[in-house]
């Protein structure tokens, strides 16, 4: 399968719609899934990872590697659904809603976006708003299949 997603918590997730909203992304991109690995983690875990890759000693909401050079996309990234809550919280909005976005978000940069200046974090917001707005019409107009990815 291209896409293989994983929860390492305890906290339930739709896993159905998390990867329907990444593979869209890719879809509408127009850059097919090679090996893409979504992990949904808890606080200790991204911190490590934020350590040992980054040198950053905290939690954040996502991280992604990418390991493809264009063509199909190889890459993987963790989200902790710890600092999802809270984001969720900070910005008044759902956790569900925070989490697609953050999703999204990681997608965006398995395609090869950055978000490192000003100018480059507001496209990736307007395209987290185009894709988010997508996703939702595409979830009321039809159910996705169990693991159709």
């Amino acid at each position: 399968m291209p896409l293989q997603i994983a929860n390492t918590t305890r906290r339930t997730i739709d896993e159905r719609r998390l990867g329907h909203a990444v593979l869209t992304v890719f879809r509408e991109e127009g850059r097919p899934a090679g090996s893409v690995d979504a992990v949904y983690c808890g606080s200790r875990m991204i911190r490590r990872i934020n350590r040992e890759f980054l040198q950053h000693d905290y939690a954040t909401d996502t991280i992604t590697f990418r390991y493809d050079e264009g063509g199909e996309i190889e890459g993987e990234f963790y989200i902790c659904l710890d600092v999802i809550a809270g984001n969720a919280r900070r910005f008044g909005t759902t956790f569900d809603d925070e989490l697609m976005r953050v999703t999204i978000h990681s997608a965006l940069h398995l395609v090869g976006y950055d978000d490192g200046s000003p100018k480059e974090r507001a496209e990736m917001t307007r395209l987290e708003d185009l894709y988010l707005g997508k996703v939702r019409g595409s979830l009321d107009k039809r159910s996705i299949r169990r693991n159709t990815w």
